[in-house]
């Protein structure tokens, strides 16, 4: 079991995902954004422009690294070659922070382009948190596990997603990723209430929360169906949800996630601002609170 990270080891503000396309301008007009993160599988090269800007953009703010290819759930062994990558990337940067997915997107030699859903079950916890051990002996830190989002659900589950995120926590010692557009695309998927998501949820696990943009539709019965699509801005609706998750966890680093059709810097710059407020209001309150008592 790894020993606990402090949860501010990013600061307690809005976060955006570093996109090839800006590395120039964040580089010239240095905005003012809390961190930014990027998927650590875009940088497991051994050189080249890539780590030219990342290296620049790493000297001026806190780094956070988003794993998408570990396959936590799988069900065969972890790949001790893109845990080797992972380490040494890890070592090169030093980022503030590493999550990852609570997912399978591999089988056999095969990789699939997809972070697929898990059966929740004895065996399954038990195989997750094997693995999450293993990662985070490898890479020599602790890892946040980031709860997905979902369009089925599995009969032979006997866990509640929640109990099972906590449980893998508790095993292991790592730490969580709430990601607030996930949540309400599961619940309304699943004809769940979010609200209720969030208010169960071990907040005191949480070291980074995720907000994104869905897309939403239909399925065959008429009834809505949100996909956890990340290119648009976050909706009205995720925004209420993370401003109750707030009240709940205090501030928290906060990454808004935009990685299709991704707009002209202003515009990320933009949805940072919305929810650096949202921060701040719950810093000041909790402030006025605590002078009050």
């Amino acid at each position: 079991m790894m020993n606990a990270v402090p949860r501010d080891c990013l600061p307690a503000r809005a976060g955006l995902g570093l996109k090839p396309e800006h590395y120039c301008h964040v580089l010239e007009a240095r905005p003012d954004i809390g961190f930014f993160e990027v998927h650590a599988e875009n940088y497991m090269g051994a050189g080249g422009p890539p780590h030219h800007y990342l290296e620049a953009v790493a000297s001026l703010y806190p780094l956070s690294l988003h794993g998408v290819g570990l396959s936590i759930g799988a069900a065969g062994p972890l790949d001790t070659a893109h845990l080797r990558r992972l380490r040494d990337l890890i070592d090169r940067y030093r980022p503030q922070s590493f999550s990852e997915h609570l997912a399978w997107s591999t089988h056999d030699t095969g990789f699939l382009n997809d972070l697929l859903p898990l059966p929740y079950t004895q065996e399954t916890l038990a195989r997750v948190s094997k693995h999450v051990d293993e990662a985070q002996q490898a890479i020599g830190r602790q890892l946040l596990l980031e709860n997905p989002s979902t369009y089925l659900l599995f009969a032979e589950s006997t866990i509640d997603e929640i109990d099972f995120l906590e449980a893998v926590a508790e095993r292991t010692g790592c730490g969580l990723l709430l990601d607030v557009n996930n949540v309400m695309v599961s619940c309304v998927n699943h004809r769940l209430d979010p609200t209720a998501y969030i208010d169960r949820f071990p907040v005191e696990r949480v070291g980074e929360i995720h907000l994104a943009g869905y897309d939403e539709t239909v399925d065959g019965a008429g009834d809505r169906l949100l996909i956890d699509a990340h290119g648009s801005p976050v909706k009205t609706d995720v925004m209420a949800l993370y401003a109750l998750t707030l009240a709940r966890t205090g501030p928290v680093p906060t990454l808004i996630e935009w990685d299709n059709d991704v707009p002209a810097f202003p515009t990320l710059h933009a949805e940072a601002v919305r929810v650096d407020a949202l921060i701040a209001g719950q810093a000041a309150r909790r402030n006025v609170l605590k002078r009050a008592g």
